[in-house]
C-alpha cells in the first residue's frame, strides 16, 4: 500500500532545561512514516528563533552541529511528504515569517482555501504561489503584526480554516497546539519534566522519554508558555477521525483517539477471517502493516503464519530518480519473497489496500514466480473509490482502480486466485468507535469536512460489486 503517502508529522516541545532540538529530532525520527521529502525544526531562545531544514530523510537532515545550533526552550518540527505544490525544499516546514518571529507547523490539508486568500487579500497581505500551511501563517501573522498575541490571532483565525489540520506554532515566548473540530488528524499530549510534548502520534511522544496525558480534542487550542499550560475551546469537537490512520497510516504502538492501533489491525484480521473462509497452507502478510492482521486471522482461522516476504527495511527514498524500468522492479526491491516456503503452497496473502493496483499486480506475480500455487489476496479495508482532500496525497479518482472496476475484475487485473476485502461494517466495529465518529470518505464518497470547490472532481457513478 506504499502508493499512498501521509502529508506530514509534527511536533513541538517546551521546556526550559530539556535538550528541545535533540527531543525534537528524535520526535521526528519516530513520525518518519508521515513524511520522508523534507524535515525542518525551528528553536527558540527567548531572544530569536533557529531553524535548519532539509531535504530527505530526518537521518540525512541533521548532522550534531545542526543540532547544537538550534538553542532554546521551545521548539517546532515537521516531517513532509511533498506534493505537487513543489519539490522536497520548495514548501518545506516549519514556515517562518519575515520577520523571524513566528513558526507553524501543519498535518493535514485545506481542500479549499478561498476564505484565506479573502481575507488576505482585503487586507492586502495575499503573497504569490502560497501553499495552504503558508496561507494559515500570513492570516496569523496579520493579526500578530496588528499587535495581537499569538493564541488571540489562532483564535481570530480559525473560522477561516476550511479542512482538515493538526498545527503546532510558537513565537519567542509560547507554543501554541491546534486541532480542527473534526480531529481529522490526530495529536497527542505528553509530559516532559516541567515541560510538555505534543505530536502526531504516542509513539513520538515514547520515544522522547515523555508520558502521554491525553490527546488534544478537536476544536481545542493548547497554549504553552511560562505560566504552564492552558486549554482553549475554539469550537464544538464533531469527531470524524480519519479511518485511514487505523488501516495504514500510525505506527502499531500508537494509540489514536483511544484506540491502540495494533489490537484494531488484529481485528481486522479476526474480521477477515470470519468473512472469508478457506482452507490453505499459511498466510503470508505483506511487511509491515499487514502483520497485526494476520495474527488476528491466524488466530481465528487456526492458520500458521509464513513470512515469506522479506522487506528490505533499508529501501527509503533515494535522490535517485527511477527509470521506468526501475520502477518496475520496484517491489523486488523491497520485497524479496522466499521460494523455499511459497513452492507448492496454496496461500492467502494479506494487504491493507488496493490504490492504482499496479503495486499489488507485480507483487501477485513475484509470488507465483517464487512457486505459490493459488494465491487469495484479502484487503483488510474496503475497495478505495474515492480520492482524499484532507491531508492524504491519492491519485486522482480515475487513478483508483476499484472507481471503474468490479471486485471481480479487479482480482482478473492482480491474476489472483481469489480477492476479497473486508466490509466497510467490520471495519469499523474493529476501529470500536462510534460510525459516525469516523471519516469513511475513501470508500464512501461522504465528505464529512466540505471540501467545497473540489466537489467537481468527484465522481459518484462507481464500480459497486
Amino acid at each position: 500500500m506504499s502508493e499512498l503517502k501521509e502529508k506530514c508529522g509534527i511536533v513541538g516541545i517546551y521546556g526550559a532545561g530539556l535538550p528541545v532540538s535533540r527531543l525534537a529530532f528524535f520526535g521526528l525520527f519516530a513520525l518518519q512514516h508521515r513524511g520522508q521529502e523534507a524535515s525542518g525544526i525551528t528553536t527558540s531562545d527567548g531572544k530569536k528563533l533557529h531553524t535548519h531544514k532539509g531535504a530527505g530523510l530526518v537521518a540525512q537532515v541533521y548532522k550534531e552541529k545542526d543540532i547544537e545550533k538550534l538553542k532554546g526552550y521551545i521548539g517546532i518540527g515537521h516531517n513532509r511528504y511533498s506534493t505537487s505544490c513543489g519539490g522536497a525544499l520548495d514548501h518545506a516546514q516549519p514556515v517562518i515569517n519575515k520577520e523571524n518571529s513566528f513558526a507553524l507547523a501543519h498535518n493535514g490539508n485545506l481542500p479549499s482555501v478561498t476564505s484565506l486568500e479573502k481575507f488576505l487579500s482585503a487586507n492586502k497581505a495575499l503573497k504569490k504561489n502560497r501553499t495552504d500551511s503558508e496561507l494559515i501563517a500570513d492570516a496569523v501573522d496579520f493579526y500578530i503584526k496588528k499587535g495581537s498575541l499569538l493564541p488571540e490571532a489562532v483564535k481570530k483565525v480559525f473560522p477561516l480554516i476550511t479542512g482538515a489540520f493538526a498545527l503546532v506554532m510558537m513565537d519567542k515566548n509560547n507554543l501554541v497546539a491546534v486541532r480542527d473540530t473534526y480531529g481529522m488528524r490526530p495529536l497527542a499530549l505528553g509530559k516532559i519534566g516541567k515541560g510538555y510534548v505534543v505530536a502526531s502520534e504516542t509513539c513520538a511522544i515514547h520515544t522522547v522519554g515523555a508520558t502521554f496525558l491525553r490527546e488534544v480534542v478537536p476544536g481545542e487550542m493548547i497554549v504553552i508558555n511560562k505560566k504552564g499550560l492552558r486549554s482553549i475551546k475554539l469550537a464544538k469537537p464533531n469527531p470524524k477521525y480519519d479511518i485511514f490512520e487505523y488501516v495504514y497510516f500510525a505506527r502499531p504502538d500508537s494509540v489514536v483517539n483511544g484506540k491502540l492501533i495494533y489490537e484494531v489491525r488484529k481485528n481486522f484480521g479476526k474480521y477477515l477471517a470470519k468473512e472469508f473462509k478457506i482452507k490453505v497452507d499459511a498466510i503470508v502478510p505483506v511487511p509491515d502493516t499487514a502483520v497485526p492482521v494476520a495474527l488476528g486471522y491466524s488466530e481465528v482461522s487456526k492458520t500458521p503464519i509464513e513470512m515469506a516476504l522479506v522487506k528490505n527495511r533499508y529501501v527509503h527514498r533515494t535522490f535517485i530518480e527511477p527509470d521506468q524500468k526501475s520502477r518496475r522492479s520496484s517491489v523486488a526491491l523491497k520485497l524479496i519473497p522466499l521460494p523455499q516456503v511459497l513452492k507448492g503452497k496454496k496461500i492467502i496473502v494479506i494487504d491493507d489496500s488496493i490504490v492504482r493496483g499496479h503495486t499489488c499486480k507485480r507483487l501477485v506475480k513475484t509470488l507465483f514466480d517464487a512457486g505459490a500455487k493459488e494465491i487469495h489476496l484479502l484487503i483488510s479495508s474496503p475497495p478505495v473509490r474515492f480520492p482524499d482532500f484532507y491531508g492524504i496525497d491519492t491519485p486522482k479518482q480515475d487513478e483508483l482502480i476499484a472507481s471503474h472496476k468490479t471486485v471481480a475484475e479487479i482480482c482478473k487485473f492482480m491474476g489472483a486466485t481469489s480477492l476479497h476485502y473486508l466490509s466497510l461494517e467490520n471495519l469499523i466495529k474493529s476501529i470500536g468507535l462510534p460510525a459516525n465518529h469516523l471519516s469513511t470518505s475513501f470508500f464512501t464518497g461522504i465528505y464529512p469536512i466540505d471540501i467545497k470547490e473540489r466537489k467537481n472532481d468527484v465522481t459518484y457513478d462507481v464500480a459497486k460489486s
